[in-house]
């Protein structure tokens, strides 16, 4: 099956594409159908008409697309077998960890998610987390003509809000945490609650859901047929772990049995995210005492806890953005503190504002020192995020520097024998997004080039 004809954005418009005109919040395609017709549109799909030019007329264009997706082309993906993953934090390296074991079981797979979309290697970037709906369809066709079986997706609140994987049935779900976040979009956690609880809506009638019952939320997530992990009483139960700068062991009891598990990644919310790929992998028939020996050569995802030596101190990027994950990834570290503990961290532009305090005095209480810098300020003013964070800190050990490319050079300088460094917020991302346009920008490439010169 081709590539999907309809295209929602006037600029990708080619030679007999149909247009469809959607309302959004920022913008409303009916002021591009021109452009859309100029550049080659056969049809538009639109609420109103004001032109001559062969069109349809719909009451509602995202309730359209969203049908017409579905009642064409689901039919041709419905047999793939989905894994879906909802949660504030974790949602990436676990979904990462399911794709890589799987690859090491030699199976044909595909990952959707922060990082993009892979199957064998990196395909492309995705502009969202869970791409729109075209997107989305688009590259599940691409994986069934190329005879792939399994594909691993990442699940983000704003696609299952805006029903950008309309139509689509899982067969496993999963919710890995809760914690404040994108409250811009929501408002309130209730409703941050309400739309990722949609994913488990979206199982097959045979489909499984594996739920993290150590988070409070985890309740509103569990029906007949759910499987549960964590340390409180589970059906796979986490017993007891030891962490180190690079790596993890841990044990974990299921079925009156015990395992042991070793991963070469830091930070203990790592133990949920591995144990959920190995849930995933048992539950499709493969033994437990396997999963694990293949874990001892996963592929730590980009971003993710990365650790790069620099003489005799260590530098960790992560892309910790969130309260929660920024608190998780300062503990992970704080048994291992030989000396000092730098933090460069900033917060996004454009996003929950009421977060930015609570990260910037977590960044304080838990670092000997820190420098506040830009992240993605997007069209809001630099200066303004940057008061937002500082303006209700308990501490006074840190400096403010707004370019980021400086404030890692200056964290780096500081480092002496046994100190950790850091780089918070950005992760994998290729780019810095200062008023709409996206600059080059990556933190690893900007530590590796200035530790060259040094």
């Amino acid at each position: 099956m081709k590539k999907i004809n309809i295209k929602i954005n006037s600029k990708e418009v080619v030679n007999n594409d149909i247009f469809i005109a959607i309302r959004g919040d920022s913008f409303d395609g009916h002021d591009f159908i021109n452009e859309a017709i100029e550049n080659g549109a056969s049809l538009i799909i639109c609420e109103k008409c004001d032109f001559d030019f062969p069109h349809i007329i719909v009451r509602d264009t995202k309730e359209y697309l969203k049908e017409y997706i579905y009642k064409n082309y689901y039919a041709f993906v419905k047999d793939i077998s989905l894994i879906g993953l909802t949660g504030t934090n974790g949602k990436t390296t676990t979904a990462y960890f399911i794709y890589d074991l799987l690859k090491k079981f030699n199976i044909k797979c595909a990952y959707i998610g922060t990082l993009g979309f892979y199957t064998d290697k990196k395909i492309c970037d995705l502009n969202n987390t869970t791409p729109n709906i075209i997107e989305l369809y688009n590259i599940l066709i691409e994986c069934k003509n190329s005879d792939i079986k399994t594909v691993v997706m990442e699940v983000s609140s704003h696609a299952l809000d805006m029903d950008r994987v309309y139509g689509l049935k899982y067969d496993y779900v999963i919710f890995t945490n809760l914690t404040k976040d994108h409250l811009n979009y929501h408002l309130n956690m209730q409703n941050y609650l309400n739309a990722k609880r949609k994913l488990f809506n979206m199982k097959k009638e045979n489909g499984i859901g594996i739920v993290n019952v150590d988070d409070k939320y985890g309740k509103y997530f569990l029906d007949d047929n759910c499987i549960t992990y964590g340390f409180n009483k589970s059906i796979y139960s986490i017993l007891n772990y030891k962490l180190y700068l690079n790596k993890i062991i841990y044990r974990f009891k299921y079925n009156n049995k015990k395992y042991k598990v070793h991963i070469n990644m830091p930070g203990k919310y790592n133990i949920y995210n591995s144990l959920v790929a190995i849930i995933v992998l048992k539950e499709m028939g493969y033994s437990l005492y396997s999963i694990i020996n293949k874990f001892k050569k996963i592929d730590v995802p980009r971003g993710r806890m990365e650790i790069i030596k620099n003489s005799n101190s260590f530098i960790i990027i992560d892309y910790a953005h969130t309260p929660d994950a920024v608190n998780n990834v300062l503990k992970s570290a704080q048994q291992f503190k030989k000396r000092k503990i730098y933090t460069i961290i900033g917060c996004g532009g454009d996003r929950d504002r009421s977060k930015r305090s609570e990260m910037a005095n977590i960044s304080v209480n838990m670092s000997d020192y820190v420098i506040f810098t830009s992240d993605n300020p997007r069209k809001e003013n630099l200066k303004n995020i940057i008061n937002d964070m500082i303006c209700n800190l308990n501490k006074n050990n840190y400096e403010i520097c707004l370019d980021r490319k400086d404030a890692i050079r200056k964290g780096i300088d500081l480092l002496e024998k046994n100190d950790i460094l850091f780089i918070l917020g950005k992760g994998h991302e290729e780019y810095q997004e200062i008023d709409n346009i996206k600059y080059h920008f990556n933190d690893k490439e900007e530590v590796l080039k200035y530790i060259k010169k040094l």
